[in-house]
């Protein structure tokens, strides 16, 4: 008998289960990210087939075409998976259908018309969709479920990366190794959009020489649907179709390819998505998350012109219904082209319009000290949005000192960059464990007031510590296994021998105080900040009554040696005796890891160089799961430990250093000193039943403030309360009677601009300052009065403000100072020589003593003028 091979297949062929009519609502259900986020739609799957469920890694589609046949019989005549079964699409149902959410509720009336288009060159849902790098699109897909579950009209727009962002594996010498692997879309919970004839909708993108054309995907987020670019199709060449094969992939030629289709490709798909009815209105208001998808704002303008308004006037309602977000305060982390790129891409653009070279390299062109000059995709997104956020309070600072230069005649201090604190999805972060807990003690509506302050208080006080305690040990517990499965998995790729697999088991114990660090590895995160002193670190965590044990996790891009040197010393200094069996690295860092670690571990360490953290959004993962944090006051940190010192443990001070050795020598010595007099001792301290209750006490505290504080729930309705729905109503009233208001706004904007250089002012104090000195004294509430004297030239008075600018002189440690504004008010009209003085008057007061700087300015009136900070008109009287 012969047991050759028969040759070539003629094919091959899989065949997936017949899933029963019964349990027909699994197809709707996996197809559907809202299981991610739901216990008991998740618990389901796990009842038809535990071990189909494992090896499909938790990804719902592969599942239902992995099951066997058998298990979903079987399935069908279980009267507890089905009434599982019905009860998860009951409640699926009532979501997608429900007219009682928190938008309606806060904005249904007013804004009924709004839509939001929500872009980003990256989202993190899920694990098992690889269309994420880290934080960013971590951020994004946190913002999507949120801005679901409060019931937001969104869509979102982003690209579909064949290979996604690469997988990482750590040799045998510590060396990253960066792999790609296709995904296959037939598992994913991904589905391409058809109009109503069955054809894929399809976009194109003019490049140089040729058309490029884009699928459009969709993703379905609870609610919200996000559409997705994806170029792998027949009508492109090659290259072409390898434009979507990677994340932060290629050189920069491919970088702006990528964002000209996420920016310009995006929206021409919501536009062709209207037009075949499959989206109900057009968007209100966009919001790039980044400046990645800039180029949005260029193929909105180029729409304009062709409805027939002016260049001005398509930029005004552009400015008045865009939204950026920045999330970095690294320089290399804003992406910028040269300019000889940019007409290589743009120059067919901007004469089609038509608009002059000038004209359009002055929308993102950022002088360099060197002479060079790059287009900037921030000063795009800031120069066509009159709306614009940082993603913490100190993050916004930094931005504002970052971007004054772009802002002409406008302080630092008043920099147009708002701040809208990032949070984290309660709901995908916060371990099943711990949400079974709440929901013992306080009952599932919990999950419908994560914002409620007084909710989260009741809760975690209403939770025993023994209780608290207990769910965290089997948390720890599951970490400890996990790192234990993970090392076994990497030691077996290195060619260990069994006996030294058989000994990793010994590696990290649940009774050991354990430290998780996992982020990026950008060198500005400082990883290797805690060995500065491995001596000291060692007597740490070597410590036989009180063990200390770390977990490192993390990826560097394919292209940062320096971050990859970190993570081959971090692989190094763990096979050295002293930190044997206290110190790991985990290989190939994604949500499923970032889950484990941040539900697991007792504290969480983050040791940014300050001020470089823009947010930091895993640290708010952890107090969701009992755990606490200690970390440089940077990012998000300072706002939570401000309001409660107690929510975990600061290192250094909040304070910018010139000298980067110093910052490092201070830091690891406050760090060593936290860990060694406070961390340490608290956690080991226990009552007589082995619980420790002042570390408890902490983590109550910190629940309580990064549960609703630190929440997208929070975040999202922010943004709308901010932005989304005063933008929405701007943009209406701007875009009605055919542009009526777009066009009187843009005139008077641009008559305002032909004479400002008419408008000087005078000013002087009405009070006497004491004899030789130039400072003015007074008591508190008393003040003194200024008088201005303003030549407005041809420009009425009810187009300008005049006010005192005052600046706190007791400002320190590199912050901006605070602010004061007063307004001074029309007295009387004088001639002076030939021409007619508008004499303003008004009176500096403080309700409390201390130093100000202050003189006096015209601005455009901000009832006439949104926001004029970004106009660039504001003239200072002259000294």
């Amino acid at each position: 008998m012969s047991n050759q091979s028969p040759g070539p297949y003629l094919g091959k062929i899989h065949f997936v289960p017949n899933i029963p009519e019964r349990l027909r609502g699994l197809l709707k259900l996996s197809r559907n990210l809202w299981w991610t986020w739901n216990p008991k739609a998740r618990e389901l799957f796990r009842m038809i087939d535990l071990e189909t469920w494992k090896s499909a890694r938790g990804n719902a589609v592969r599942f239902l075409r992995d099951v066997p046949q058998a298990r979903l019989d079987a399935a069908a005549e279980d009267s507890a998976i089905l009434e599982r079964h019905d009860d998860v699409m009951a409640h699926l149902s009532e979501y997608l259908t429900t007219k009682d959410t928190w938008w309606n509720r806060n904005h249904g009336a007013e804004d009924a018309k709004a839509l939001i288009a929500y872009f980003s060159a990256e989202y993190g849902w899920h694990e098992t969709l690889q269309t994420y790098s880290g934080g960013l699109g971590v951020l994004a897909g946190d913002h999507c479920k949120s801005a679901s579950d409060l019931g937001l009209p969104m869509v979102a727009v982003g690209l579909l990366y064949r290979d996604g962002y690469f997988q990482q594996y750590i040799d045998e010498n510590g060396q990253q190794v960066a792999i790609y692997e296709s995904q296959r879309w037939e598992e994913l919970p991904v589905r391409e959009v058809r109009s109503k004839d069955e054809r894929n909708v399809l976009i194109e993108v003019e490049f140089p020489g040729r058309i490029v054309t884009a699928k459009v995907w969709v993703v379905r987020v609870g609610r919200i649907r996000i559409f997705l670019l994806d170029t792998d199709v027949p009508e492109n060449m090659e290259s072409d179709r390898q434009l979507t094969a990677r994340l932060y992939g290629g050189d920069q030629e491919t970088r702006i390819q990528q964002e000209i289709l996420l920016g310009i490709g995006g929206i021409r798909a919501l536009r062709k998505l209207h037009a075949l009815g499959i989206l109900e209105r057009t968007p209100t208001l966009y919001h790039m998350n980044e400046g990645h998808s800039a180029f949005l704002s260029l193929e909105r303008m180029r729409d304009y012109i062709r409805e027939g308004l002016k260049l001005h006037e398509a930029v005004e309602v552009i400015r008045s219904s865009s939204l950026f977000t920045t999330h970095t305060p690294v320089p290399a982390g804003h992406d910028r082209f040269p300019v000889p790129l940019m007409e290589k891409y743009f120059r067919s653009y901007y004469e089609s319009i038509p608009m002059s070279r000038a004209e359009f390299l002055d929308f993102g062109l950022e002088p360099l000290a060197n002479g060079q000059q790059l287009f900037s995709m921030t000063i795009l997104a800031l120069h066509t949005s009159s709306m614009a956020n940082g993603v913490s309070q100190l993050h916004s600072e930094v931005s504002r000192k970052m971007m004054a230069p772009i802002f002409r005649d406008v302080p630092p201090s008043e920099t147009p960059i708002d701040h809208v604190s990032n949070g984290v999805h309660t709901r995908t972060w916060m371990s099943f464990e711990m949400q079974n807990l709440f929901d013992r003690f306080i009952g599932e509506q919990w999950r419908e007031r994560i914002m409620d302050r007084e909710m989260w208080e009741q809760a975690v006080e209403e939770i025993p510590d023994d209780l608290l305690w207990e769910t965290k040990s089997v948390l720890k517990g599951v970490l400890v296994r996990f790192i234990h499965e993970r090392l076994r998995q990497q030691h077996y790729r290195h060619g260990e021998r069994s006996e030294q697999l058989d000994a990793l088991e010994s590696i990290f114990t649940t009774e050991a105080l354990t430290i998780g660090f996992a982020r990026r590895f950008a060198t500005y995160k400082r990883a290797t900040l805690l060995f500065h002193n491995m001596e000291r670190l060692a007597r740490i965590l070597r410590n036989p009554d009180r063990p200390v044990q770390i977990v490192f996790s993390g990826k560097a891009h394919p292209a940062d040696k320096p971050g990859q040197d970190f993570i081959r010393r971090i692989f190094e200094l763990s096979k050295l005796p002293e930190f044997h069996n206290s110190l790991v690295f985990l290989e190939n860092y994604d949500m499923n890891v970032g889950r484990r670690l941040t539900s697991g571990v007792d504290l969480w360490l983050n040791t940014p160089r300050r001020p470089n953290e823009a947010s930091g959004t895993s640290g708010m993962k952890v107090p969701l799961n009992a755990g606490l944090n200690c970390s440089i006051l940077d990012g998000w940190w300072p706002e939570a430990y401000r309001e409660n010192p107690a929510t975990g443990w600061a290192i250094g001070y909040e304070k910018e250093y010139q000298d980067e050795e110093q910052q490092d020598e201070e830091d690891a010595d406050h760090l060593y000193r936290v860990l060694e007099r406070q961390i340490v001792p608290v956690y080991y301290n226990r009552d007589e039943r082995g619980i420790p209750r002042e570390w408890l006490r902490r983590v109550k505290e910190a629940m309580k403030i990064v549960g609703p504080v630190f929440s997208t729930d929070r975040m999202v309705s922010e943004y709308a309360d901010k932005y989304y729905g005063f933008g929405s109503r701007r943009y209406q009233r701007m875009v009605a009677d055919n542009y009526r208001v777009a066009r009187e706004y843009a005139g008077a904007l641009t008559e305002l601009r032909q004479h400002w250089g008419q408008v000087r002012l005078t000013a002087r104090v009405l009070s006497e300052t004491p004899p030789g000195t130039d400072i003015y004294t007074s008591l508190v509430k008393e003040g003194i009065d200024v008088e201005a004297e303003v030549f407005l030239g041809t420009i009425p008075r009810e187009d300008v403000s005049v006010e005192i600018y005052a600046e706190d002189l007791r400002t320190t440690n590199g912050s901006l100072p605070r602010v004061v504004r007063i307004p001074l008010g029309f007295v009387e009209e004088k001639t002076v020589g030939r021409q007619t003085a508008s004499i303003y008057r008004g009176r500096l007061a403080m309700n409390e003593s201390g130093d100000l700087g202050f003189t006096v300015r015209v601005l455009p009136n901000e009832e006439k003028f949104f926001r004029p900070q970004t106009l660039g008109l504001v003239r200072w009287a002259a000294i």
